[in-house]
C-alpha cells in the first residue's frame, strides 16, 4: 500500500510538472511580447520627434530599413542555397555509389550465368541419370540450388538498386530545380538591393545639403546624442524587472572582450568629433561592407532598429547596467530579446545613418555612461 501511494505520489508530480511547465513558457512568451512593446512605443516616440527629423531623414531610415531587410533575406537566401548544393552533392554521391553498385551487381550476375553455362545443361542430366554415386548427385544438386538461389538473390537486388536510382534520379531533378528557383529569388533580391542603393546616395546628397554649415552640422549631432541617451534611458527603464543575464558578470571581462569586427579605428574614444564641441563617446571601426559583426559578451538584444545618426543600432544588455552598442550596421541579424553569446552574429557592417564610409560604431556604457572600449577589448599586437 505504501509502494502504491508513492507511485501515485510521483505520478501527481509528474502531471502537475507539464502544466507548470507550459506556464513559465507563456509567460516568458509573454515578458518578451511586452518588451517588444514598450521599445516599439520607444522608438515610435523617437521616430516622431518634431522639429529635426527632415523629409530626406524619413526617406533615409526608410531606405536603409530595407536595405537592412533585403540584406538579411539575401544571407537567408545563400544559406539556403549553400545548404542545397551540399544536398545535391550527397544525392549526386549516392547515386555514383548506385550506380557502382548496379555494376557490380551486373558484373557477379553475368559470371554467375557464364559459369553455368561452362557447366553444361547436360553436365547435370548426365548426374541425375548416373545412380553409381547418390552422394555425389546430392553434392551437386545443392551445389546447383544454391546458385539458382544466389542468381535470384543477385536479381532482386539488382532490381532494388535500379528502382532506387530511378526514385534518386527524380529527388535530384527536384532539388535541382528548387536550386534554381531560390537562384531567380536571389537574383531579384539582389536587383531590388541595386536600386535602394541607388535612392540612398541620393538621399545621404541631400541630406549633405542640409547640414552644409559647421553650425547645422553640431545641431544635428547633438540632437543625434540625446535621441541616443533618451533610447539608453527608456531601455534600462524597459528591462529593468527582467532576469539578469546567466554567466560571468560583465565587468570582469574588462580587457579580455573580443573585438565585434576586424578594421582599423578610424575615430577612438574622447577624440574630437565636431570643432572641439562634441567628442567622440565610443571608437568607429572602419571595416569593409557586409562584413560581420559579433556580440563582444553574452547578453540580451534589447534593440535592434534604425536610430538616427547611428543607422541600423543593436544594443545588447550585458547586466549590471552595462550595455554594448553597435551602429551603421548594413543588417541587423538579431531581434529583441534574443540572448546572444560572445562571438554570435547579430549583424553586418555598413554605412546606414548617413555615414560617408563603411564601418562599425562600437560603444560600451555603463548605467548610460560611456566608457572607452579600447581598454574593455583585447589589446591588438
Amino acid at each position: 500500500m505504501k509502494r502504491t501511494r508513492t507511485t501515485l505520489a510521483v505520478l501527481c508530480a509528474a502531471l502537475l510538472a507539464v502544466p507548470a511547465a507550459a506556464g513559465e513558457r507563456d509567460l516568458k512568451q509573454a515578458e518578451l511580447t511586452q518588451l517588444r512593446e514598450r521599445i516599439g512605443s520607444l522608438r515610435q516616440a523617437l521616430d516622431e520627434t518634431k522639429g529635426r527629423f527632415s523629409t530626406a531623414r524619413k526617406d533615409l531610415r526608410d531606405t536603409e530599413r530595407r536595405i537592412g531587410r533585403l540584406v538579411r533575406n539575401i544571407r537567408s537566401l545563400d544559406a539556403d542555397i549553400a545548404g542545397q548544393r551540399k544536398r545535391l552533392d550527397r544525392l549526386t554521391a549516392e547515386q555514383r555509389a548506385l550506380r557502382a553498385s548496379i555494376d557490380t551487381q551486373r558484373a557477379h550476375l553475368a559470371a554467375q550465368v557464364r559459369a553455368s553455362h561452362a557447366m553444361g545443361r547436360q553436365e547435370y542430366l548426365k548426374l541425375v541419370l548416373n545412380q553409381e554415386d547418390p552422394a555425389a548427385l546430392g553434392r551437386v544438386l545443392v551445389y546447383y540450388d544454391y546458385m539458382n538461389r544466389a542468381r535470384a538473390g543477385r536479381i532482386g537486388k539488382l532490381q532494388q538498386d535500379v528502382q532506387r536510382l530511378d526514385a534518386l534520379g527524380v529527388t535530384l531533378n527536384s532539388e535541382t530545380e528548387r536550386l534554381a528557383a531560390l537562384r531567380v529569388d536571389r537574383a531579384a533580391e539582389l536587383k531590388a538591393l541595386e536600386t535602394d542603393r541607388r535612392q540612398r546616395s541620393v538621399l545621404v546628397a541631400k541630406l549633405r545639403q542640409e547640414v552644409a554649415t559647421k553650425d547645422e552640422r553640431l545641431r544635428h549631432l547633438l540632437a543625434d546624442e540625446r535621441d541616443l541617451v533618451r533610447l539608453l534611458q527608456g531601455l534600462a527603464d524597459a528591462i529593468d524587472d527582467l532576469p539578469a543575464t546567466a554567466g560571468q558578470p560583465f565587468a570582469k571581462s574588462r580587457g579580455r572582450l573580443p573585438w565585434p569586427t576586424r578594421g582599423r579605428v578610424a575615430a577612438a574614444f574622447g577624440s574630437d568629433r565636431a570643432y572641439g564641441r562634441l567628442r567622440w563617446q565610443g571608437m568607429l571601426i572602419r571595416a569593409d561592407q557586409g562584413q560581420e559583426v559579433k556580440a563582444v559578451s553574452h547578453g540580451r538584444v534589447a534593440f535592434a532598429e534604425w536610430l538616427r545618426g547611428y543607422g541600423l543600432l543593436v544594443i545588447i544588455d550585458h547586466g549590471d547596467g552595462y550595455m554594448s552598442l553597435y551602429g551603421h550596421n548594413q543588417s541587423v541579424l538579431a531581434e529583441v530579446g534574443d540572448w546572444v553569446q560572445a562571438g554570435q552574429l547579430i549583424a553586418t557592417v555598413g554605412d546606414s545613418g548617413g555615414s560617408d564610409h563603411a564601418g562599425l560604431y562600437f560603444e560600451i556604457r555603463h548605467n548610460g555612461k560611456p566608457l572607452d572600449p579600447a581598454k574593455w577589448v583585447l589589446a591588438r599586437r
